[in-house]
């Protein structure tokens, strides 16, 4: 999320973005549930983060 600025993305690129983020949450909480180790394991923190903060523009914006 380092190149990316939800102040530039339109509301559709704001929930695109979220809803590929959660897809990506559920699978790193599917590797955790079945006992594999993540290859980053501080990457479900920052997913929920980034979702968050995607989440605060869309508001913003609408």
């Amino acid at each position: 999320m380092k190149d990316l600025d939800p102040t530039k993305m339109s509301k559709e690129e704001l929930r695109a973005k979220i809803l590929e983020l959660r897809k990506e949450l559920i699978k790193l909480n599917a590797q955790t549930a079945t006992g594999t180790a993540p290859k980053n394991p501080r990457q479900i923190r920052t997913t929920k983060k980034n979702i968050a903060r995607l989440m605060t523009a869309l508001k913003a914006k609408e």
